[in-house]
């Protein structure tokens, strides 16, 4: 694998990284990089910025926004983007429901829907996961009936996250209860303000409401809004998740994490010396240092096999990223609760208006949330044990 760089795409780094650094404001970058919440208005603000500079999209085919760029370009503006602690555009809106609608969608479907969901006018969110059709998703139960020009929506969807900013949801509803349990599911919008829609959120361990549990009762939507054919939405679910697991390593996240990791470590104090100064410490940094670099190496071979890889099949080797990315997240998280000590004992959720000072310093309220949050990244985007099954029949053949 030759990892050198032709002098046009170091360029092309260059113009990404000076975009990020400077146009998207850095109020909001600073948020990301620390790990507090960002709001609605702040998300929006920031994908319309990059949606009118045309990168909104760029994985979208280019006749709806998208950039012909190479994989060299994609690996780039990615790393660049999560490095500088810029929002990444919504993924409901542009890794999920948008590559969906461009290659299943009507053209009415694809006029009306795409460049809204590309400039954030409409915000929406993912009706998949159910009461006991979460891992195995082709359990699933909420039903969509026909009735004349019509479908009738009853059922209920969970850990349905930042339900409670999106104007619409795409649903995976039950439409043919006589064939097998991944046949009879269709790709079905809704309206989330349609009478017989209810949202109702879900407090997660680290305090925050991110997801939320989304019912519906006998919620009336148009036929139209069927996307592809019916009964086929399992086809359409599998396109979907394999847009959602692009990126997942997030190797520039982690690799911003490392860098506060380090400077905070140096401010923060173990005894009468500064945390960095701890030879045990330095160890663990050490290595997830070099666990990091070799994670970035593999990724780096994925987009150089990407152009000799046959259309539509993943590289295998995306296993490896997903499950060593998402235990590098972890250990930041880790580290971080290491340097800041016994300041992430208080429980200091964000609230408004709030007319006392935190213990300790911002960072520390974070520590401890991000990491029970975190908890969580080694089960979605397909959990790691898959993860082990799929690099062992894959990669081993075993």
């Amino acid at each position: 694998m030759d990892l050198g760089f032709t002098a046009e795409e170091l360029a092309f780094r260059d113009e990404v990284r000076h975009f990020f650094r400077t146009q998207i404001p850095e109020s909001t970058r600073r948020k990301v990089l620390e790990g507090q919440h960002l709001s609605k208005d702040e998300i929006v603000e920031s994908q319309r910025i990059l949606n009118a500079r045309g990168w909104a999209v760029p994985n979208w085919p280019v006749e709806w926004g998208g950039q012909p760029w190479s994989p060299v370009q994609f690996y780039f503006f990615q790393d660049e983007m999560q490095q500088a602690g810029v929002p990444g555009p919504l993924a409901f809106n542009t890794s999920m429901l948008g590559p969906v609608i461009a290659q299943f969608g009507s053209e009415k479907q694809k006029r009306e829907i795409l460049p809204r969901a590309a400039n954030l006018d409409d915000w929406w969110c993912q009706g998949f996961s159910e009461p006991g059709a979460g891992s195995d998703l082709a359990g699933l139960r909420t039903k969509a009936e026909r009735v004349g020009d019509t479908w009738v929506i009853n059922g209920q969807k969970t850990w349905t996250t930042l339900a409670q900013h999106a104007d619409k949801i795409f649903v995976l509803c039950r439409t043919d209860n006589t064939a097998k349990k991944q046949e009879g599911i269709s790709f079905i919008l809704c309206d989330m303000t349609a009478p017989g829609v209810t949202r109702r959120p879900i407090v997660t361990i680290d305090g925050g409401a991110e997801v939320n549990e989304v019912f519906f009762d006998n919620v009336v939507v148009p036929y139209e809004n069927l996307v592809g054919q019916e009964n086929k939405g399992w086809d359409y679910a599998k396109f979907l998740l394999g847009n959602e697991r692009t990126g997942i390593a997030r190797v520039g996240y982690s690799k911003a994490k490392i860098k506060r990791i380090r400077e905070l470590a140096g401010l923060e104090l173990d005894g009468t010396e500064p945390v960095i100064n701890d030879p045990k410490f330095r160890e663990k940094l050490a290595t997830v240092e070099i666990e990091l670099k070799a994670l970035e190496m593999t990724q780096l071979r994925v987009v150089a096999n990407e152009k000799n890889r046959a259309k539509g099949k993943p590289d295998p080797a995306s296993s490896m990223l997903k499950l060593k990315g998402s235990e590098i997240q972890q250990t930041c998280t880790e580290l971080l609760m290491q340097v800041v000590g016994p300041y992430i004992m208080p429980y200091q959720p964000e609230e408004e208006g709030r007319n006392e000072p935190l213990i300790g310093p911002d960072y520390a309220a974070v520590a401890a949330p991000m990491y029970f949050n975190y908890r969580k990244v080694s089960i979605y985007g397909g959990s790691n044990e898959i993860q082990h099954n799929i690099i062992a029949k894959a990669i081993l053949g075993f």
